[in-house]
Formats: structure tokens, C-alpha cells, sequence
């Protein structure tokens, strides 16, 4: 965690270099509430500013008694207010006011009772301040000379639940540092993040867990006939791995869950090259993984009932003379034949393998993350995933999950139909279905793959796990998205 916590049910101001932020429901500002905050905090606003924010401004500004800043925000009770809000304005707020002059942050957070219509649990809602001040802190400057290392801050907050507050402030670090470490994974370089890496960076951060790693290599991939892992890594110097994390409970476990995350470390497309504009992004196209590994992290530090395996194949995607071709046909780990169409549609035969593992475990469900397709991003922009499954109950789990931690989800069609876009006249499947539907198509081919008695979902979070400008807190960096909606899926199981 970045910044040191303080919980407590009063605060009455000192010294002089804090900022104090208070928050307001009414969209109506009289006379009597600024004369409530006078009186509370012996605060002091100038005339204009009190007469815009009773007109139309959502801040008023002041000085308390004691030197430090007021901060009065104007809640919206309608449009923009959603279970991101405060993780959103905190996330925003840390940029602008921490500073040399400004080392305390003092929130008054309103009473759960005014937001219970929009955050369903408590504890989501007390967590969203906290993610708001750690997220919105994140940074990803280690190769700069001249950086600057983040100052820790002391953070106060103030409520009238302090026991929930403290519950949610354990959550929320546990949540956190998952994030942190799939960011960490997803912002590398292709240089320094490739699968042998991978899986020792992995090894190292869960080195004093309960959670058991094992790498894969190439040679028992070859044991094993992973014939999709293999040929998409054949084509570079870095050979693939398969890296699986396994979280046991020490009681016995309520339920067993498969994570599967896609692990291209680099994307160049391969022989069917990507355009050079742009191409940089594609170190991230390893953030399913990141995902898979931030959360087992959280799993390790909040230690559900849960049995939970993570399944990582990690490859690296690079034109060379020993690349798979167009073309190429090769033969997956359940015995299916697929025809190489297009070599940069690479992760799902990656996946092919992975979900096909993953299976082996008869667990309750399987789920993978995937940046797998440009037409899921361009379906549904940056505000969602796509969502897959032929199960209406995990549909509607993850759903609401997603909602209430603001990691949305929009659930797209699995009906058979589409089975026929991936149809080959010399394999069994086609890693390509055409143009139209392409997100789609994407997940038919993965359904081959998987134990058709195991329910499964594929989440395709192309556009939300890169960086976009869908808030404070994902606009400059790859976002580690799925470590929040996962946690709040294997919460309520």
C-alpha cells in the first residue's frame, strides 16, 4: 500500500497541512448547511464562492480554523454517481492535492445509508475510497533516471462504522496489491517480461505463500502435446511455458474454480504481422495472466474457502524462419487438429491447450481472460468486457459482480450458429471465423477446447485492460482489470 490508514468516528481538525473533504447529497445548498460547516470546522468561504456553489458549482472551498483546506463536494444523486464514484474522484483527487504542503488526507465518508441504493454491500462501498487513494497513486516509472519516488501519505477516515471500515481497508489491500502486481506484470517490456520470466517473477512473489507453482517447460509441454502452446512459441528465441498457481483452503473447500489467463508477453503477430503503429501496446497482451496472477495474490492474502488453480500459458508471438505458418495445421492437447489461418490470431490457440488443462481438474467452473479480439473492443469500447457462456447463473454472478465493483461485463451470444465460422476443410477448427462477429467467433473456437459437462466462461477484456480514459484510474498505464471482479465472484460463491 502506498499511503498509511487512520480509522476514526471524530475528527475535530489540526495542524495546519491537511485537506478536509466533506461531501453533500443536496443539490439544493441553503444558508443553514454552510452555516453547519462554519460551525463544525469554524470554516471560512468567500461570499462568490458560496453563491456558486449554491447556483451551479459542485466545490466550495474554504479554510477551517485550523489552517487546513475545505473541501465540500456536490454528490449528483443521478447520471455520474455509480459504485465508481468515489474510487474515481479519489483516484483523480490524489494527483492534484497531495503535495509537499498538503500530508494529510482527511475524509469525512458519508453514512452507508445515503449510498445503499447504489452499493449493495457495504464493505464494496467503504473499499471504493480506499482503491480510489491507492490506484489513483499508481505508477510505473522504474526505467526513468530522474524519477521521483512516490511519498507516503497519512490517510484519515472518518465514519460512523469504523469496525466495517477496517474490514474494508483489509479487503481493499488485499485487492490492491493484486492489482499492483498484475500491473506491474502487464506495464513490463517485452524484454523483460517473456514466459521464463514470467514464471519467475511469479515464483518469486508467491515464494512465502500457501499458493504451489509449477512450470511447464517446453519439453513436458512436448510430453503433454501441447500442440497449440508450442507452435505459437516456436517462432521466438523465448520459449513457452505453461505456469500453473494452485490455492488450496485449509478447510474443506465450498467450491474449486479454474482461472485461465491468456499469456502472450509480446504480440508482433507473427509472420501475419501487426501494422508497427501501435505495436508497443502489445506487451500487454500478456493481461489476462496478469489478471490470473494479481488475483491469486489477493486469494493468498484474504484466504477464502475457495479452492482456486491459475493457469497461465505464456508465449511470445514472433515472426522468424521457425514460426508457424498460414496455413499450418496442429494438433491441441485433447486430440483436435487446427488449421493456422491467421498467425495473429494466436491467443486463443494458446488457450487451446490451457482450457483443455484446466479441464483435467473437474472444477465447478472454468473461467479465462483473454485480450483476444479487436472486435470485442470495437462491440463495446472501454467501459466493458465481453462475456461468453452458455451458463445463465455464472452469467448473472459475474454480472453483478462486475457492477457492483464497477469491473463491468456485457454478456454476447454462444449459440451454435456460429460454430460454423470456425469450420476448416482440412482440421477440425479454423483459428479464424471471418470478419463479422470476430469476438464471437473467438469464443466458439475456445469451446472446443473445454469439458462440455464443466461450466465455463470466457471473458474477453481487450479494450477495459488497456489504457483508456474511462477514469482517473486507468488512463496512463495497462489497468489490471479482472482482479477486482474475480475477487467479488469467488467472494459471493
Amino acid at each position: 500500500m502506498k499511503h498509511k490508514y487512520q480509522i476514526v468516528s471524530d475528527y475535530s481538525g489540526g495542524g495546519n497541512q491537511g485537506v478536509i473533504y466533506t461531501f453533500t447529497f443536496d443539490e439544493v445548498i441553503t444558508p443553514t448547511m454552510i452555516s453547519n460547516y462554519h460551525d463544525c470546522f469554524s470554516a471560512i468561504f468567500s461570499f462568490d464562492d458560496i453563491q456558486a456553489f449554491t447556483e451551479k458549482k459542485k466545490r466550495l472551498l474554504g479554510i477551517t480554523g485550523s489552517g487546513e483546506k475545505l473541501i465540500v463536494q456536490k454528490v449528483p444523486k443521478k447520471g455520474v454517481f455509480s459504485p465508481d464514484y468515489f474510487r474515481d474522484y479519489f483516484a483523480n483527487e490524489v494527483k492534484k492535492e497531495f503535495g509537499e504542503d498538503s500530508n494529510k488526507l482527511i475524509v469525512f465518508i458519508p453514512p452507508y445509508a445515503l449510498v445503499s441504493s447504489v452499493f449493495s454491500d457495504k464493505t464494496d462501498y467503504y473499499r471504493s475510497f480506499v482503491e480510489g487513494f491507492e490506484l489513483g497513486s499508481y505508477k510505473f516509472e522504474k526505467y526513468k533516471k530522474d524519477r521521483k519516488e512516490l511519498p507516503t501519505h497519512n490517510v484519515v477516515l472518518v465514519s460512523e462504522d469504523k469496525t466495517a471500515v477496517k474490514h474494508a481497508l483489509q479487503e481493499g489491500t488485499a485487492v490492491c496489491n493484486g492489482m499492483y502486481f498484475a500491473r506491474n506484470l502487464a506495464n513490463e517490456p517485452g524484454n523483460v517480461i517473456y514466459p521464463a520470466s514470467l514464471a519467475e517473477e511469479i515464483k518469486k512473489q508467491f515464494a512465502k505463500t500457501t499458493v504451489t507453482i509449477k512450470v511447464i517447460d517446453e519439453k513436458e509441454a512436448i510430453k503433454r502435446k501441447m500442440g497449440g502452446l508450442l507452435a505459437i512459441g516456436k517462432g521466438s528465441v523465448n520459449p513457452p511455458r505453461m505456469i500453473v498457481l494452485h490455492y488450496k483452503p485449509f478447510k474443506k473447500a465450498k467450491k474449486k474454480i479454474c482461472f485461465v489467463g491468456k499469456g502472450v508477453t509480446f504480440d508482433s503477430g507473427g509472420i501475419s504481422i501487426k501494422p508497427a503503429d501501435g505495436m508497443w501496446m502489445m506487451k500487454g497482451d500478456m493481461s489476462g495472466a496478469a489478471a490470473v496472477a494479481g488475483i491469486m495474490l489477493t486469494i493468498a492474502e484474504s484466504k477464502p474457502n475457495v479452492e482456486v488453480i491459475g493457469i497461465i500459458p505464456s508465449a511470445e508471438n514472433m515472426p522468424s524462419g521457425s514460426s508457424v505458418r498460414p496455413g499450418d495445421i496442429v494438433i491441441a492437447s485433447n486430440g483436435k487438429s487446427i488449421e493456422i489461418d491467421n498467425t495473429d490470431a494466436e491467443g486463443r490457440v494458446i488457450l487451446a491447450d490451457a482450457l483443455h488443462f484446466a479441464s483435467q481438474y473437474q472444477p465447478d467452473a472454468i473461467i479465462d481472460l483473454a485480450t483476444l479480439t479487436g472486435a470485442c473492443a470495437v462491440a463495446l469500447g472501454m467501459h466493458a468486457a465481453g462475456l461468453f457462456t452458455k451458463n445463465d447463473e455464472l452469467a448473472e454472478q459475474l454480472t453483478n459482480s462486475g457492477t457492483a465493483v464497477h469491473e463491468r461485463v456485457w454478456r454476447l451470444p454462444l449459440w451454435d450458429d456460429y460454430h460454423k465460422l470456425n469450420e476448416s476443410d482440412v482440421a477440425d477448427v479454423k483459428n479464424t471465423g471471418g470478419r463479422y462477429g470476430g469476438a464471437i467467433s473467438a469464443a466458439k473456437f475456445l469451446e472446443n477446447f473445454v469439458d462440455e459437462t464443466i461450466p465455463w466462461v470466457h471473458l474477453d477484456i481487450a479494450h477495459p485492460a488497456m489504457p483508456n480514459k474511462s477514469s482517473a484510474y486507468t488512463n496512463d498505464y495497462m489497468t489490471g482489470f479482472g482482479v477486482r471482479l474475480l475477487y467479488k465472484f469467488i467472494k459471493q460463491l
